[in-house]
């Protein structure tokens, strides 16, 4: 029984359970209808006001509004357009001679109603995007984006009131207490991407209900460059993944670890890529956008001010700014081990910098750590890159390159461990939202019927036989 006093979703929650068969079972073309709606308001009709939610929450950059939040959301309706009937159908599999007279097959049905708490980073990528998966797998959901970016969640509930009725897929807004109630009600599957911290109490949660989770968390994605790498290749992709949206990104590289004979090469050549993409003043680039809230700005200074009273070597090209919530993409090496820099997940525009002798050092320090979301490999040596690939975990691996594994929509996205549990994107996406209903029909008499009681010496030597030669 759900605990209807005082929680104010629950009415809500009803609704979607009284309707999630008639979702469960809408054909091909009526998920395909919904995902052209939702195609067409944020591709069309809403994709202005996306750009200015945005440039109010985050100051982002239109371009950046443009690649990192519509083209990822209309890229990942796309494939799914193009694949879902491939998706939905039943995946026969193979009878074993014992069960002679019966098929076997996978039927992929609904998970029920889902729950997704997206985050203040990507708010519109990464509340529609397993929107998607959850609509492609027929599934009703309700959706709770982050409080920190208010344009942008008011936004989206205007959206997805437009696009849907709420039976079927509902946004609420609202702070700490509604992800609370809401947890208190018993989902089928919840998807949460956030902070490792908040994915243990979503796991709790979905625990009191024994629901299924898909948790896309974060931690210290490395970037290790080895001495045969093209160091002012390796610097422009990682100033880039690491700055871009201010350095909030759950795939940002969030630690370099580099030979230390190439040290002070790949730092001027870090320095002269900023230059290059933000000129002079960083402040006043349109390409560079800011901190999400003054919380997030007093943590990231507390790491720096934790860096200078331990010596450490700090490279910013500008004084921050409180009341902007600025702070210039900024370099930091020579670090003691127990600075906060290397131990947090830093999530913004500071990118500690460490060395190593050898290449077994380096793998021993980024396993000596969480297992990240990503890891990235700078090399030339494909010696070196199958040490790095077999002897470390990660949910992700781009080699001589960033953050871009995540836009490829054939690939599975998700972490390990402490970076995340379960995969999302394409096909992988349509999984997590949905049972893998194992079926059997018999048809004919079966031969395990010769098996049945009562049990006699014939029929042992015959079960005997089975287990030798079928």
């Amino acid at each position: 029984m759900i605990e209807k006093t005082g929680n104010p979703y629950y009415n809500l929650f009803q609704k979607q359970k009284s309707n999630q068969f008639n979702v469960a079972n809408s054909a091909y073309n009526q998920r395909i209808t919904k995902l052209n709606a939702l195609q067409r308001a944020i591709e069309v009709t809403f994709r202005d006001e996306i750009k200015e939610a945005l440039k109010k929450d985050l100051a982002k950059p239109e371009l950046e509004s443009e690649m990192t939040e519509i083209y990822q959301i209309v890229g990942e309706i796309k494939h799914a357009k193009t694949y879902l009937h491939q998706w939905m159908r039943n995946k026969k599999v193979r009878t074993p001679l014992s069960m002679l007279g019966s098929k076997s097959y996978i039927k992929y049905e609904a998970k029920g109603v889902c729950l997704i708490i997206s985050p203040w980073n990507f708010p519109f990528n990464l509340t529609f995007g397993p929107l998607v998966s959850a609509i492609a797998a027929g599934n009703t959901a309700i959706v709770k984006p982050s409080e920190m970016t208010p344009h942008s969640s008011a936004l989206m509930k205007k959206i997805v009131t437009t696009v849907f009725h709420e039976d079927e897929v509902a946004l609420v807004e609202g702070e700490v207490q509604t992800s609370t109630d809401l947890l208190k009600l018993p989902f089928n599957h919840i998807f949460f991407t956030g902070s490792p911290m908040v994915g243990k109490i979503i796991m709790k949660a979905a625990a009191e209900h024994l629901a299924s989770v898909t948790l896309e968390l974060g931690g210290k994605s490395p970037t290790l460059v080895d001495k045969t790498a093209n160091l002012k290749t390796a610097a422009k992709k990682i100033m880039w993944g690491k700055f871009m949206n201010c350095g909030q990104i759950c795939v940002s590289p969030d630690y370099a670890i580099v030979d230390e004979q190439i040290k002070d090469k790949f730092i001027n050549e870090c320095k002269a890529w900023l230059k290059t993409f933000y000129g002079d003043n960083v402040e006043t680039s349109d390409s560079y956008g800011r901190i999400v809230t003054p919380k997030h700005y007093k943590r990231l200074m507390a790491h720096l001010e934790d860096a200078k009273s331990n010596s450490a070597t700090i490279y910013s090209s500008s004084e921050a700014d409180e009341a902007s919530k600025y702070i210039s993409p900024t370099l930091v090496s020579d670090l003691k081990e127990d600075a906060t820099l290397l131990q947090d997940e830093i999530f913004g525009p500071i990118l500690p910098i460490v060395t190593y002798k050898t290449l077994e050092e380096a793998i021993a320090y980024i396993n000596d750590k969480e297992r990240p979301l990503a890891l990235y490999a700078y090399s030339k040596s494909k010696k070196n890159i199958r040490a790095i690939l077999n002897n470390t975990r990660a949910g992700g691996t781009c080699i001589n390159n960033n953050v871009i594994h995540y836009a490829n929509h054939n690939l599975p996205f998700g972490g390990i461990n402490n970076s995340g549990i379960g995969k999302s994107h394409g096909y992988y996406g349509f999984k997590a939202f949905s049972n893998e209903r194992a079926v059997v029909e018999q048809q004919t008499y079966g031969i395990a019927e010769l098996l049945f009681p009562p049990y006699t010496n014939y029929k042992e030597k015959l079960a005997r036989f089975t287990v030798k030669w079928f």
